[in-house]
């Protein structure tokens, strides 16, 4: 990357990073704190609360990429974190379930993944805009892992409340690396893949990649599943004896162990052109985590060491995938790649969603267990699915000759 490239990535990974911190920081301790809230013994009503944030972005995602391709991706941008900011006051304003929702289906509005990630290939050439957005992905998997870490002490020390307040100095912070420190590119001019004649037959081309559909497949139960296990885990480690205090130590060790097997991984598969293999490898992972959860729960007595040992294993796979399907979806939908990312970052928001409203109901319903049998399921399908993907490592070493 050359020194411009360089530095509106980086930019926009922060401008991303604070956002998503700003959305995952609530949920591992959420499901607690709503215990001692009116209502908040309605698992399906805390589910929601924590993926009506997700569901109005999904609704929006589309729209407003289309509309930064009209007035400009900063415009959008500084726009979409206003109502992030906004959102996260009207939540912390009062400690009610029904306010909390409120504020975050107004977070949820400012559904800026899209346009950021427009931006992003604007603003770089072809042969580094996989790195570009690797950047991005990276940025999405390290802020859910510092979120895990640090939502405990933060609980501890702010309150729900003060979180939603930090939730809004974020935004502000982002709002201020947009405006401030993020160059305005100019709009590509790419021409029109043949075949297609205008935006719709473009969109239905990357809608209908098989390669693609397979991808934000992925993408969707990833993030369900993470959303769902976060319902389950924090319960988890209180009943082993971990009290709330203590869960970020849990988190810190996991993150550490995590890196230090997922950097070689990527780095190796990097070098030998094998990202269609190391996808399959993070998939197994995060299967690998949802099988040992699974036994953990069938347990005699809980076993802190076995979880942790599962978190790892979870984290590895996560970590994997979130740097990894953004910069492949980037290269298979090729010009494109507007569609193709818009319907990633919807994917993602359903995915949260539907991990936050069925993770709840299933607690609710079935119990802990049902959480991690039917994400094994899932994840598992989806696993025996990407096997037969074809073209993928042809792809991605043209992208980069």
């Amino acid at each position: 990357m050359n020194p411009s490239e360089l530095r509106s990535s980086i930019a926009l990974a922060c401008v991303f990073a604070l956002r998503m911190l700003g959305l995952f920081l609530i949920i591992p301790i959420f499901s607690l704190h709503a215990k001692n809230l009116p209502n908040g013994d309605n698992s399906t009503l805390v589910g929601l609360t924590i993926g009506i944030y997700a569901m109005v972005q999904a609704l929006l995602h589309i729209p407003l990429g289309m509309l930064s391709d009209r007035y400009g991706r900063k415009t959008i941008v500084a726009f979409g974190l206003s109502l992030f900011i906004i959102g996260a006051l009207v939540a912390a304003s009062h400690d009610d379930l029904f306010w909390i929702l409120a504020g975050r289906a107004i977070q949820g509005a400012g559904a800026i993944s899209a346009a950021i990630s427009a931006w992003v290939a604007d603003s770089t050439r072809e042969e580094v805009r996989t790195r570009a957005m690797a950047i991005i992905g990276g940025s999405i998997a390290l802020s859910f892992a510092l979120s895990v870490i640090i939502a405990t002490p933060l609980y501890e020390l702010l309150g729900m409340s003060g979180i939603f307040v930090m939730m809004a100095c974020l935004g502000l912070a982002a709002l201020i690396v947009t405006i401030q420190f993020v160059p305005s590119a100019p709009m590509l001019n790419l021409p029109q893949p043949e075949g297609t004649q205008n935006n719709w037959d473009r969109f239905m081309k990357v809608l209908n990649n098989s390669q693609l559909v397979k991808l934000n497949l992925g993408v969707l139960l990833i993030h369900a599943t993470q959303v769902a296990m976060f319902i389950a885990i924090p319960r988890m480690m209180l009943a082993d004896g971990l009290d709330l205090p203590s869960h970020w130590k849990m988190y810190i060790t996991v993150l550490i162990l995590s890196l230090v097997v997922m950097a070689p991984m990527l780095m190796r598969a990097e070098k030998k052109n094998q990202l269609a293999l190391l996808l399959k490898a993070g998939a197994f992972f995060v299967v690998f985590a949802q099988l040992i959860f699974f036994g953990i729960i069938g347990m005699e007595n809980l076993n802190l060491y076995v979880l942790g040992f599962g978190l790892v294993i979870f984290f590895t796979g996560f970590n994997i995938l979130e740097s990894l399907i953004p910069s492949l979806i980037s290269v298979i939908a090729g010009d494109n790649r507007g569609a193709g990312l818009g319907i990633y970052n919807t994917s993602m928001s359903i995915g949260l969603f539907l991990g936050g409203i069925m993770g709840g109901w299933v607690f609710g319903q079935l119990g802990i267990q049902a959480i991690f049998m039917i994400s094994l399921g899932l994840m598992f399908a989806w696993w025996l699915l990407i096997f037969n993907m074809t073209g993928l490592v042809r792809k991605v070493k043209a992208s980069h000759s």
